[in-house]
């Protein structure tokens, strides 16, 4: 039986090639490096279910030449990588447009609305519920004013019913004590819950899907034999080839290049991000948290805390600009004020980005037996689970429950 040749062995491609190995079917993982390695390694291992909104809103035009020039700013475009990004932030920009927001929104929502159910359902199968943790979110805010600022955010979640709830007072600090007086409101996202390390749940889904009769190969993809039928083989960098049936294109950030390859355009870019491994924080906590205006995030997870947030676009090449990082540690100080940073190490990952916030799920327009699962930006650990019931449904022939038209790769 010829095989199903998952590329990526991120949380997406290794939880769509888990869905497909327990089906029956025979898969093969590949990947240049070990599974779990990329971005899926330091994400900030939230269920953040609350978080679909596409990230282009009206009037960003506006904010743009200050991207340029802040080098603290929420969004970092390093300037020679600027005329690059300009294809792809034409169509970020198109994206604002209030009809197209709705429509984007939806389709977000949709996925959103799936992600508990269907995550439960795959930890209940592994035997790994233990790694998902009870509790949720609070989202910050210094004051009235700038609860007003993320206003839209929350009237978004009532619009699609997805459950929060306001605080204020001494009822944010009586969920976490380490949170500064400086906080007047927080917002409770319930569903928004972490995982308690997230390579270590990439690894945990591998060991299954091995368990199951899966394999791995190590290799970087660079080509691909083709047939009337369509890819027939990948080709490695070191002269290998890995013969397949079907193709699934699940490579992060890395995907655009694979896609380049067959001819098929993807507007991916990467949103790179960075994180602060803090193992002896000083504090404990409970939630996650988040703080809108200082674009940040802290969560307890992989032993210690982590504190990541904000974006930088410099391509996939560029090295790490660990300022980024220590950038995010000083604003996490402003609402953790006795956050100590021992057995701090700090990390730089690519966050498959497009420009209207939506991932990829579907097959190709131009090979019949490929798929792609690709640009889940900041939400892959969240669609994961959902990614691999719903590809899995499109590749074995059985009717998705949600409709996939949105998630097409040639819409753009």
């Amino acid at each position: 039986m010829s095989s199903i040749v998952v590329v990526g062995a991120g949380i997406i491609g290794v939880t769509i090639a888990y869905e497909l190995q327990r089906r029956g079917l025979a898969v093969t993982l590949v990947d240049r490096d070990a599974p779990g390695k990329g971005a899926s390694y330091g994400n900030m291992a939230s269920i953040a279910v609350t978080e679909f909104m596409p990230a282009s809103r009206p009037g960003i035009w506006a904010r743009m030449p200050k991207w340029l020039l802040d080098p603290e700013g929420p969004v970092r475009v390093r300037p020679g990588y600027m005329p690059k990004l300009v294809p792809w932030f034409l169509r970020f920009l198109a994206a604002s447009r209030p009809s197209k927001l709705r429509e984007l929104e939806a389709a977000g929502a949709v996925l959103c609305r799936r992600v508990c159910e269907d995550l439960d359902a795959l930890l209940k199968q592994t035997g790994l519920t233990h790694m998902l943790t009870a509790e949720g979110c609070l989202s910050l805010y210094a004051d009235e004013a700038e609860f007003k600022a993320d206003r839209e955010h929350i009237e978004i979640l009532e619009r699609f019913g997805f459950r929060h709830e306001i605080l204020g007072g001494n009822a944010i600090r009586d969920l976490e004590p380490a949170l500064t007086t400086k906080i007047g409101k927080a917002v409770l996202f319930p569903d928004n819950r972490s995982i308690s390390d997230p390579y270590k749940l990439v690894i945990a889904l591998f060991e299954r899907f091995e368990a199951f009769g899966g394999r791995i190969v190590r290799g970087n993809v660079v080509g691909f034999e083709q047939s009337e039928a369509g890819v027939s083989a990948l080709r490695l960098e070191d002269g290998r080839r890995v013969a397949a049936g079907k193709v699934v294109l699940a490579a992060g950030a890395f995907t655009a290049r694979l896609s380049a390859l067959l001819r098929e355009h993807i507007p991916l870019e990467t949103e790179r991000g960075y994180h602060t491994q803090i193992m002896e924080p000083g504090i404990s906590m409970r939630h996650s948290i988040i703080w809108p205006a200082r674009a940040f995030m802290v969560t307890p997870t992989a032993g210690g805390i982590r504190v990541g947030g904000t974006v930088e676009m410099a391509g996939l090449d560029e090295p790490a600009d660990y300022r980024r990082a220590k950038i995010l540690v000083k604003r996490a100080r402003e609402a953790l004020p006795e956050l100590k940073t021992g057995g701090a190490t700090e990390w730089m990952g690519h966050r498959p980005a497009l420009p209207d916030t939506v991932p990829v799920m579907g097959p190709s327009a131009k090979r019949r037996n490929v798929w792609y699962a690709t640009g889940h930006g900041h939400l892959g650990l969240t669609y994961a689970a959902t990614t691999g019931r719903l590809m899995a449904d499109l590749i074995t022939g059985v009717e998705p429950p949600v409709a996939m038209k949105p998630y097409r790769v040639d819409r753009f």
